[in-house]
């Protein structure tokens, strides 16, 4: 075992800033050195999403500790390069130690003289989101996991436009966490201290309130909802998280009368002991759900994760009668293609209006861009980089933005927040579904008629986890060897152009000419193929894994499905899985 792993596991055992409660939990494991090797050998990386890990006392854990050290350099960041005097405010969701992070980040802002506005109660990622701007403050966070397993938490740093941190703030922040290295130089202050002193205040009803009017502005036809509310019926699952309280607030306060609540999945639970990972992407995550659904003979089936800013969703086939699963392009481009159809249609569309993808996103969203005429964007993967786009629009006097999405099921209708909004998406939905009714079409029959106008879009994504410090070597020279050596076809399909993010390069196959990608330096390489296919891999920034997303298009369902897994196995092949 490595000396500085010891020395750290010594430390935390010895110096008298640590708790009893977290000794004895490391007393607990001191001779599973696997174990020890795992909390020591480095320090949980505050990555570009902030913090994410297994609860736990250690170095490499989410704990009072870790959490009071990240907010010192996020403090020390607000100091040096921001306005301290506007505060910061932070949210949670319904994971085990969520409340207890929150008030522990609070108190530390508040000891280094930054004021914190602090939810009384668990909400969703996008209302904090939200709530940055309404305060007006200089950033945010929300304690989060997302859709992780019960054992891990996470710390979601914000900047004052309300999106999460982008360049250059999330480096700087990244270096000012580093840079404290002694605990005991981390400030706080007790809950009593802080009120006293004006820096801790709670918010909550007027957030919620104010939250809800900005929902509902994103209606398009609320006399189709009056008209067809009594014949929607909705079956909603908040898997025990933040969701439950928005999402059933603004369906009630549109006027939906068919809401069925998940029971045994309706308060929240640390544990999401009725699920095996609490995660919209996972079809058996809906097992209660769907049960409830036939039921109630629902017309659709809708997932929030823990922190409600990602949503799944479920929609029956009018011809067979089964509910069938939506994957997060198929949802948010069913959301997309109505909006910019409706605004269109009713001259409710902005000027210069843009719609705003990652570049792992369906190329379906490009096609449906180009024929409603928005101005069509790419960013980098995570959601940030959307939410970023409309603080440039706003800057610039450029564009509108319109609608945002990306592949891992989040989206924003609308600018009020600058995240993706499960409650947003929900809502949109249920007007669409009761569009579509009274038109006697299912949310899944309006979707093949997209496909048939667009072509079949079929995407899915290959992850391949490699925990440790073994599997970050593999991971590294996984990339490593793609970025030196990459393939100039898989399969059927040509590579036309190879794009490496990190050196900011595009290179055309054909004639060797490069350009630069235009997008910021990521560890990313992306494959453009010929039939409007692509292939592209990029390593987690917060999970032991590295992620590998496929596109295609077919002619029809089963021939898009074809050419998928012929992609994909061709590219398992290439990388030896």
């Amino acid at each position: 075992m490595e000396a500085r792993v010891m020395e750290q596991f010594n430390y935390w055992l010895s110096d008298p800033y640590f708790d009893e409660k977290t000794k004895e939990e490391l007393l607990a494991i001191r001779n599973d050195s696997k174990e020890v090797e795992d909390r020591f050998y480095k320090d949980l990386a505050f990555g570009t999403g902030g913090l994410r890990g297994i609860i736990g006392a250690g170095t490499n854990r989410m704990n009072l500790y870790t959490v009071r050290k990240a907010t010192q350099g996020l403090a020390n960041y607000i100091i040096a390069n921001g306005d301290p005097k506007k505060g910061v405010t932070i949210s949670y969701d319904s994971r085990r130690m969520s409340p207890e992070f929150a008030k522990e980040t609070a108190l530390c802002l508040a000891a280094n003289g930054i004021k914190a506005y602090l939810s009384d109660t668990l909400r969703p990622v996008p209302e904090e989101s939200f709530a940055i701007r309404y305060f007006g403050c200089q950033a945010g966070v929300e304690i989060t996991a997302s859709h992780n397993p019960p054992q891990y938490n996470g710390y979601k740093a914000y900047w004052e436009d309300g999106a999460q941190v982008t360049p250059p703030n999330d480096t700087g922040i990244i270096d000012d966490v580093n840079a404290v290295t002694d605990y005991n130089n981390v400030k706080t202050m007790t809950e009593a201290d802080a009120t006293a002193a004006g820096l801790l205040v709670y918010f909550g009803k007027e957030i919620d309130d104010a939250y809800m009017e900005a929902l509902k502005k994103q209606i398009i036809h609320p006399e189709v909802i009056k008209e067809m509310a009594d014949d929607i019926r909705i079956v909603y699952t908040p898997f025990h998280g933040a969701g439950l309280v928005p999402v059933t607030r603004v369906l009630s306060e549109l006027g939906f009368k068919h809401v069925y609540v998940v029971p045994e999945q309706r308060d929240p639970d640390p544990e999401f002991t009725t699920l095996e990972y609490p995660n919209p992407e996972d079809p058996k995550a809906f097992k209660l759900a769907l049960e409830l659904a036939k039921k109630e003979d629902a017309d659709i089936v809708l997932a929030t994760d823990p922190d409600a800013d990602r949503l799944g969703v479920y929609a029956r086939d009018a011809k067979t009668g089964e509910y069938i699963g939506f994957t997060g392009n198929m949802s948010g481009m069913l959301i997309a293609e109505y909006i910019l159809r409706e605004r269109t249609l009713t001259h409710t569309m902005p000027e210069n209006p843009a719609f705003v993808t990652t570049i792992v996103t369906t190329n379906l969203a490009r096609a449906i861009a180009q024929k409603y005429g928005l101005h069509y964007v790419e960013t980098l993967t995570g959601f940030k980089y959307i939410g970023e786009q409309i603080k440039i629009f706003e800057q610039e006097h450029s564009y509108n933005y319109v609608f945002g999405l990306e592949e891992s099921y989040g989206c924003l209708a609308g600018t009020h927040a600058r995240d993706k909004d499960a409650p947003v998406a929900v809502m949109m939905l249920c007007e669409a579904a009761a569009f579509y009714k009274k038109k006697g079409l299912t949310l899944w029959d309006q979707m093949m008629n997209i496909y048939r106008e667009y072509g079949f879009y079929k995407e899915t994504q290959i992850a391949i986890t490699m925990p440790g410090i073994e599997g970050a070597g593999k991971i590294a020279a996984l990339m490593d060897n793609l970025r030196k050596n990459p393939p100039a076809e898989l399969d059927r399909w040509k590579v036309m152009e190879f794009r490496d993010y990190e050196t900011g390069t595009v290179r055309d196959i054909a004639t060797g000419k490069e350009h630069p990608t235009g997008l910021p330096e990521s560890n990313v390489l992306y494959f453009e193929l010929d039939d409007d296919a692509w292939v592209c891999a990029r390593p987690s920034g917060t999970e032991p894994k590295i992620k590998f997303y496929i596109g295609v298009r077919g002619k029809s369902l089963e021939d898009a499905d074809k050419q998928n897994k012929t992609l994909s196995d061709a590219l398992r092949k290439l990388i030896g899985d």
